[in-house]
């Protein structure tokens, strides 16, 4: 909208207004002669700020037209990009910080009363959850008695979560954690996400703790340093300092020699 303070005035009328006004109730507001009310009027229109409706005329003649503003949306993808570098420049904490958040969305958030007894309950629920989020959630064919898999084709947040993942993802993971739990599954199904599985595709890993427990049971009994599999392992880092050898037996005066050479 140009910078024209009659314009501003009528808007900001029309935004406060319970019904739509015409142009002879508006130039009786603001003291404007009606036809320079309808020039404004034209402008905001064009500029898409009002939108015009037919109103019944008053006594006899032709259908009056109404003025009405045209209510603003809030710019959620900005807010959220000036909430998320406010969390902080360390992403393990900003991660910790989003999930806890979604948590607190979770708890106050209305997600129905369904008692999860199952993993096929767990995404039911899910899955419901993240429809009315707006993800349009899929089921993924490769899933088995032990894990789910959701795709999820369609993010609200999708562009910050390409450069903010650990913190929009990190919301979602909480939320979904928050009222998976509030159904009855605390400590029994964990929940995973992977961002960006593919460029416009993430995906939802239901899976049941006891398998969870069993990778980190099979993860922490590789020796450290040798890969999963048998692989070989890498190569030892040099030392940073090198140790002089102890001799037995030797001449002392060697011996000072020789450490002496270390």
């Amino acid at each position: 909208m140009s910078d024209s303070w009659p314009r501003r005035r009528l808007l900001a009328i029309l935004r406060g207004a319970s019904e739509p006004l015409d142009a002879q109730e508006l130039a009786r507001i603001t003291g404007q002669h009606v036809t320079t009310v309808r020039f404004h009027l034209d402008v905001l229109t064009k500029e898409s700020l009002v939108r015009q409706f037919q109103q019944p005329p008053r006594g006899r003649g032709r259908p009056r037209i109404g003025y009405s503003a045209v209510q603003r949306s809030v710019g959620y993808q900005e807010l959220a990009q000036v909430l998320a570098e406010q969390l902080g420049p360390d992403p393990r904490r900003r991660s910790e910080a989003a999930v806890a958040a979604g948590r607190a969305w979770g708890a106050k958030l209305d997600a129905g009363d369904h008692a999860v007894e199952s993993l096929e309950d767990a995404r039911d629920v899910t899955m419901t959850l993240l429809s009315e989020l707006g993800f349009a959630p899929e089921r993924d064919p490769a899933e088995d008695s032990d894990q789910v898999l959701i795709r999820m084709t369609a993010c609200p947040l999708r562009e910050l979560a390409r450069t903010h993942s650990e913190v929009v993802c990190g919301v979602h993971l909480g939320l979904i954690r928050e009222v998976l739990d509030s159904n009855g599954t605390r400590g029994e199904v964990n929940v995973r996400l992977q961002p960006f599985v593919e460029p416009e595709l993430c995906l939802t890993r239901l899976e049941h703790v006891a398998r969870r427990n069993q990778e980190n049971r099979e993860t922490a009994s590789v020796p450290v340093g040798a890969e999963p599999g048998g692989a070989e392992p890498p190569l030892t880092p040099p030392l940073l300092g090198r140790v002089a050898p102890q001799l037995r037996n030797a001449d002392p005066n060697v011996a000072k020699q020789s450490a002496q050479q270390w």
